[in-house]
């Protein structure tokens, strides 16, 4: 498992190996995403804060699977094993999706 640290506080772990979450966590669509998030109605990312990747912490891991576990009581889903799941360690405001989409 793997966190993303922007400007050093943890925002997100995803069970992906360490290649596929630096490539996830670093491409360009997740970063725009991640400039549109907010969490206490402030951005998520500026832009230009440091973004890192590091191998999760036991909180984090926990975390991450109590998330799942609350996921896979509303949505079932056999084919979970070839996932990459990422979860937020922060909370993450309402996203508008007229927002969203424009």
């Amino acid at each position: 498992m793997v966190t993303l640290e922007i400007d050093g506080k943890a925002v997100a772990v995803t069970n992906a190996d360490e290649e596929q979450a630096r490539e996830l966590f670093l491409s360009e669509s997740f970063k725009d995403d991640l400039k549109s998030f907010k969490s206490e109605s402030r951005s998520l990312w500026d832009g230009s804060a440091t973004l890192a990747t590091r191998p999760a912490s036991e909180d984090e891991i926990d975390a991450f699977y109590e998330a799942l576990d609350e996921e896979d009581e509303v949505d079932e889903d056999d084919d979970d094993d070839l996932d990459i799941d990422v979860v937020f360690l922060v909370s993450i405001d309402e996203i508008d999706d007229a927002a969203a989409s424009g």
